[in-house]
């Protein structure tokens, strides 16, 4: 299970989303929780329709020729499905790593199994500091960490 806005969809996204496919193995099956228009409000940049998200997600994972299954879901909060849904893996970023610590957290306190944590460093741009849908609104940084000069 994996979760986010991808908006824009840039090179950090694409790491964290290949290492979910590659920790689901083909046999697997890759749960992508996808912010819902509302809950995408809170973000401090403009976010496209959950549309237009979806159809960029799955462009993206259609050219990776990932062979598993996978399905995207609306992510209405913080924890999706995550708190009931039976499964194995949560794929996170060093900065939503606190959030998937809370899922486990709730799941133990509702009688669900803990789930793996499995967190990706945050790639970086070409400045040092990480690649973010923030940075590249701000106009600092393209989807794939290049400095805007």
């Amino acid at each position: 299970m994996v979760g986010g806005t991808f908006d824009p969809l840039h090179d950090g996204h694409k790491v964290l989303l290949g290492r979910s496919f590659e920790i689901a193995g083909p046999h697997g099956h890759v749960v992508i929780g996808l912010t819902t228009d509302r809950f995408a409000r809170g973000k401090s940049h403009p976010v496209r329709s959950f549309v237009v998200r979806k159809y960029e997600l799955e462009q993206f994972i259609h050219s990776g020729n990932f062979s598993t299954s996978f399905v995207v879901e609306p992510l209405q909060d913080r924890f999706g499905s995550a708190l009931d849904a039976d499964f194995d893996a949560i794929i996170v970023s060093e900065e939503t790593l606190p959030v998937a610590v809370e899922i486990n957290k709730l799941r133990r306190e509702k009688g669900r199994n803990k789930v793996d944590i499995h967190q990706i460093s945050c790639v970086l741009a070409e400045d040092g500091r990480w690649i973010s849908s923030t940075r590249i609104f701000r106009g600092e940084i393209d989807v794939h960490g290049n400095l805007i000069h």
